[in-house]
């Protein structure tokens, strides 16, 4: 507490712009040295000069532990979508382009349109369809897809995750390439056939008869993603194309782009450089229900984090209003001294805030280090307590994903400090509208 005496000659000294108000320099100025030392005073505990007050500690710690969380979940969040988004398009592209009404059997041609598209860095053409997969161990159902081996091996998804085998001749190997996980459920390795079963066969008098043939396996590869690696089967875009009917067509081109969140604009250029009719779709279209869980998994997240932060800001208001009260005195003294009103509003402002930014700095102090450093604090926790936090064999992702992202550190320093200035609100004006008469009355 100021002492009395100090107290009055602070005042006359820098409220003496009241007494002389011809003097228009002198006389403290908003948010000046005076406001902003009572404001870190009133910080204080009374015992120990350099501790805070315990009500304001506990706001502190509060608002750090919301701002750290806030702050390593949204980015692992964001990890979460960003893998995702890499190993669903490593194996899929961004863009798919179909054709209307008749069969694509200029596809070489639209190729070249599509990779001349800005934005747009690769383009390859494909046979797509269903069909039965079987072993002499076990059967299962699989998208088969034709590509050139030039192709398959720009995958992004397949390139440099080949298990066992190799995609080298891979045109004219009349074997196929699939994923590890159907290889397992399968019972197949590199060198063993495997039977492709499809409804749509030869055309015949009597009718269209289903088609199976064999196929040796010629790579295994491992895309990261449980769904895609049982699911999806390589096959040799010629081969594709006499299997399932298609001779000199494909059924869909698929392309990569540089900038996938920059969707819309790609898509007004593809449009005016394909002339023919044709049915575009991106990403966004086929993993909408995805992503869109995804999102709302975010944002629920956010909030109920963000509700932390919002408890630990009534402890601010908490804090002030009792600092209020054992501080009615010295705000009397100040008041009869000259401090306007709006100075003593402006002291509890820059209390409040003052508790605010503390625990905001604490929190993103330890929030963005913990959340660059999260798989190794996660190995470091599982080894010293022989623990398997984030399991790959449940989460399909060798290490736990996390991508921090600047403008969310910042969205969320801005959300703290607005939420520490409103809690400040309401007791720094019960502050300036306290009467000296009365708060002196019972001293």
């Amino acid at each position: 507490m100021i002492h009395l005496d100090k107290m009055i000659n602070l005042g006359k000294t820098l409220f003496s712009r009241t007494e002389h108000p011809s003097n228009e320099t002198s006389g403290p100025k908003p948010f000046g040295a005076y406001e902003r030392m009572l404001a870190l005073r009133y910080l204080r505990s009374r015992r120990h000069r350099w501790l805070p007050s315990a009500i304001a500690g506990l706001s502190v710690t509060g608002i750090t532990v919301g701002v750290m969380a806030l702050i390593v979940v949204m980015s692992v969040m964001n990890g979460m979508r960003d893998e995702m988004m890499s190993k669903l398009i490593g194996v899929n592209g961004h863009i798919f382009l179909q054709p209307i009404d008749t069969p694509m059997t200029d596809y070489r041609e639209l190729t070249k349109v599509l990779e001349k598209v800005p934005g747009v860095t690769m383009a390859f053409p494909m046979v797509e369809s269903a069909a039965g997969v079987s072993s002499p161990q076990n059967q299962t159902g699989a998208l088969v897809r034709g590509v050139t081996e030039a192709d398959i091996k720009r995958l992004p998804g397949i390139v440099g995750n080949v298990k066992t085998g190799t995609l080298d001749h891979f045109d004219e190997s009349g074997g196929l390439a699939l994923g590890q996980r159907m290889a397992e459920n399968l019972g197949v390795q590199v060198g063993d056939n495997v039977s492709i079963l499809t409804a749509h066969g030869a055309q015949t008098p009597f009718g269209v008869t289903p088609r199976i043939k064999a196929y040796p396996v010629r790579a295994i590869f491992s895309s990261g993603l449980y769904d895609f690696d049982q699911l999806i089967v390589f096959l040799p875009l010629a081969e594709a194309q006499l299997f399932f009917n298609r001779p000199g067509e494909a059924s869909i081109i698929e392309g990569f782009v540089a900038h996938p969140d920059d969707m819309d604009a790609i898509r007004a250029a593809i449009g005016q450089a394909v002339e023919r009719p044709s049915i575009l779709t991106d990403w966004r279209q086929r993993y909408k229900s995805f992503f869109d869980v995804l999102q709302v998994e975010s944002e629920a997240i956010f909030l109920i984090l963000a509700i932390i932060v919002a408890v630990a800001s009534l402890l601010i208001v908490q804090g002030l209003i009792l600092l209020v009260k054992d501080k009615g005195r010295d705000i009397a003294i100040l008041r009869t001294m000259g401090a306007p009103r709006a100075a003593i509003l402006r002291i509890f402002i820059l209390t409040g805030l003052s508790i605010g930014a503390l625990g905001d700095l604490l929190g993103m102090s330890l929030g963005v280090p913990l959340a660059h450093h999260l798989e190794d604090i996660r190995g470091f926790v599982n080894r010293v307590f022989s623990l398997n936090l984030f399991p790959a064999d449940i989460y399909h992702l060798s290490q736990l994903p996390s991508a921090l992202d600047p403008h969310e550190v910042a969205g969320v320093a801005l959300m703290t400090l607005a939420l520490s200035f409103l809690a400040t609100l309401y007791p720094a004006w019960r502050a300036a509208r306290l009467d000296p008469v009365e708060a002196l009355r019972h001293e």
